[in-house]
Formats: structure tokens, C-alpha cells, sequence
């Protein structure tokens, strides 16, 4: 499955943006104390929506943003700023830990663009439904 992701958002914890490509830049969303960034690193104090656009903004005429980690995905669902989702299934049943998104006011409705199988992996595309 090929994916085309022209911007990145993150939260608090930057390290995700480890494996940029030549001049891509990710962009943190967290509150004035963050933890250090480096110079492909923007600190975004604002909100989700302002490191969306600004991840937009620097894709130039690209619109595919990746968002990473749950608690920005959930602000960015809140918002009503995500159109896609592509989720990686595992076949592992963990017994516990923490939950990848957090509380919505409401069900977020999908549709299943397409599932791709690979080996220990289920790429599963989706399209969120208004």
C-alpha cells in the first residue's frame, strides 16, 4: 500500500519525526514547554488546526498530511480536519495498555476504502464519513 504524505503532525514527542525525508520538516503540537527540537522540527503553541495548515502550507501544492500519535489524531478528528485514515492491524491481543485515541464527543463513522494484507500486517484505508 502506498500512501503520499507531504506534511507531518506530532505531539509532545518529536522523536517520531526520526525518519524525515530530505526537506520535509515535522511540526509538534504541544503547549510553551515543550521538549527540545531540532532545526526540521517545528514548535507549534496554538493548536492543531495552525500545525495542519502550517504542515500544508510547507507541502506547497501537496495536501496529504500525516498525523502521529493519538492524542493529536483525536484533536484533529474533534476538529472535523481529517478526511482519511489509514490504520496498521496487527494480529497481537496485548490484554492492556493504553488507548491510541482518546475520548470523542461522538462515534467517528468510516468507510473502508481498501485493505491491503501483508505479512503479520493488515493496511486498512478508510474515509471518514460526515
Amino acid at each position: 500500500m502506498a500512501v503520499s504524505v507531504d506534511g507531518y503532525v506530532t505531539g509532545r514527542d518529536p522523536g517520531t519525526g526520526r525518519g524525515l525525508g530530505d526537506g520535509e520538516t515535522l511540526f509538534v503540537v504541544s503547549h510553551p514547554h515543550a521538549p527540545e527540537i531540532s532545526d526540521r522540527q517545528n514548535l507549534v503553541t496554538t493548536g492543531i488546526e495552525d500545525a495542519i495548515a502550517a504542515a500544508r502550507e510547507a507541502a506547497g501544492d501537496k495536501d496529504d498530511v500525516a498525523l502521529m500519535g493519538g492524542g493529536v489524531v483525536t484533536e484533529a478528528l474533534k476538529a472535523g480536519l481529517v478526511d482519511e485514515m489509514v490504520l496498521h492491524q496487527v494480529p497481537v491481543l496485548l490484554g492492556e495498555g493504553t488507548p491510541f485515541f482518546r475520548a470523542l464527543p461522538e462515534q467517528v463513522r468510516l468507510r473502508l476504502v481498501e485493505a491491503v494484507p501483508a505479512s503479520g500486517v493488515t493496511h486498512l484505508h478508510y474515509e471518514i464519513q460526515r
